[in-house]
C-alpha cells in the first residue's frame, strides 16, 4: 500500500482525517510540529509518526522521505502552504491540502508548470471547500455548454473550528471577491440574493469563497459568484463598514483577534453537532442567451465531509492516481467524484 503523510494531524480537522483513515483500514503516517502531541495521537491509533516544523526546508524534505503524497492540514495555509509545496516539488511528493483561501489557490495555480516538471500534483482544497461545490460547478457547467455566468449558493453550514475561524479572519481585509471576465476582482458592495435549497427561497449573502478561484479552472466560466445562506452573524459581518474591515485586518488586530479565538472557541463542532448537521448547495449557470440550468446537492456536515474527501484524495494520489500540475478536485477526478460519498445526493432541476 502506498503511504501518505497527514501533516497537522493533531489539529481539529487533521485528527478527524487521521481517525477516518484508520476506520477505512489505511495506515498514514502522522506528523506535526509537536512531537509529544503527534506521538500521543499516533500511539492511540496504532500509527507511525514524525515531528518537524515548517521553518527549515531540509527538515520538511526529511519529513516527507518515503512518502508518495502529503495531506497538509495545518493552516492558515497563507503561511504554511508555500514551505510544504517547496518541499514537495523538491522531493517529488504529491501535495494535497484542505485550504479555502483564494490567494493560496491562485498561488498554487501559478506554479502548475513547476509541478508538471517535477511530476507531481498540486491539489489544494480537498475538503468541504472546495470538493462538493467544485464538482457541482463542473457538473452544472457540463449541462449548459457555453455558459458565461455561474452562481454557487451554500447553506446549512454550522460550527467552525479554531483553524477555520483564523482563516476566515484573514479574509476580513477584502471586500467581496468575485470573478469577472476571468479575473478575480473585489466589489465594494456586498451582494445579496436568494437560493432555493429545496424548501423555498432563502436569503443569501455574497462571500469571497474558494470557488471564486477554483471554479474557473474547472469550468472555464468567466463570471463566478459564491453566496452563503444568510445568518445573523453573517449579516452583521456583511454590513460592517469597509474602513472597519480594513482596520480589523491590520497585523496588530489579527494577532489580538486570533488570541481571542484560541481562548473562546472550542476546537470544533462535537460529534453530536456534526451528526445533526448537513450542507446544502445550489449551482446555477446562465449562457449569453439567458438560458439557465440548476442543480441542487446535499452533503454531510462540512468537517465530516472534509475527512472523507481529503483522505480519499490523498489515498488516490499516493496510489498514483494523480495528474501532474495544478488540479482542482473536478479536473483531477471528474465532476462525479463527490457522488459516491455517504450522505451525498445530487438533483438536476
Amino acid at each position: 500500500m502506498s503511504r501518505f503523510l497527514i501533516y497537522g494531524a493533531t489539529g481539529y480537522t487533521g485528527r478527524l482525517c487521521a481517525e477516518h483513515a484508520v476506520a477505512r483500514g489505511l495506515r498514514p503516517i502522522l506528523a506535526g510540529r509537536s512531537g509529544a502531541a503527534v506521538r500521543d495521537l499516533a500511539d492511540g491509533l496504532g500509527l507511525e509518526w514524525r515531528a518537524f516544523g515548517l521553518d527549515a526546508p531540509a527538515s520538511i524534505r526529511d519529513g516527507l522521505a518515503g512518502m508518495k503524497a502529503v495531506l497538509h492540514a495545518a493552516g492558515p495555509f497563507s503561511a504554511t502552504a508555500r514551505p510544504m509545496v517547496e518541499a514537495c516539488l523538491a522531493t517529488g511528493v504529491h501535495y494535497v491540502d484542505i485550504t479555502g483561501e483564494i490567494d493560496v489557490f491562485e498561488t498554487l495555480a501559478a506554479r502548475g508548470s513547476e509541478a508538471v516538471a517535477a511530476g507531481i500534483m498540486l491539489l489544494p482544497g480537498a475538503g468541504f471547500d472546495v470538493v462538493p461545490s467544485d464538482c457541482l460547478a463542473a457538473h452544472t457547467a457540463a449541462r449548459l455548454p457555453g455558459a458565461t455566468r455561474l452562481r454557487l449558493s451554500i447553506g446549512g453550514f454550522q460550527g467552525i473550528s479554531r483553524g477555520t475561524a483564523k482563516t476566515m479572519l484573514e479574509g476580513v481585509a477584502y471586500g467581496t471577491r468575485v470573478r469577472r471576465a476571468g479575473r478575480i476582482v473585489e466589489i465594494a458592495e456586498t451582494p445579496r440574493a436568494s437560493a432555493d435549497f429545496g424548501a423555498g427561497p432563502r436569503p443569501t449573502i455574497g462571500l469571497g469563497w474558494g470557488d471564486v478561484a477554483t471554479a474557473w479552472h474547472s469550468t472555464g466560466i468567466p463570471d463566478i459568484d459564491v453566496f452563503f445562506q444568510a445568518s445573523p452573524a453573517l449579516a452583521r459581518a456583511a454590513a460592517m463598514p469597509r474602513l472597519l474591515k480594513r482596520l480589523l485586518a491590520t497585523d496588530l488586530s489579527q494577532r489580538w483577534l486570533k488570541r481571542g479565538i484560541e481562548r473562546r472557541l472550542p476546537p470544533g463542532p462535537t460529534p453530536e453537532e456534526r451528526s445533526r448537521s448537513q450542507c446544502l448547495f445550489l449551482a446555477e449557470a446562465w449562457d449569453a442567451e439567458g438560458r439557465r440550468v440548476a442543480t441542487r446537492m446535499r452533503s454531510p456536515e462540512g468537517y465530516t465531509l472534509t475527512a472523507s474527501t481529503a483522505v480519499e484524495t490523498a489515498r488516490r494520489a499516493a496510489a498514483g492516481e494523480a495528474r501532474p500540475g495544478y488540479q482542482t478536485p473536478a479536473t483531477a477526478y471528474g465532476a462525479d467524484f463527490i457522488v459516491p460519498f455517504e450522505g451525498v445526493e445530487r438533483q438536476d432541476l
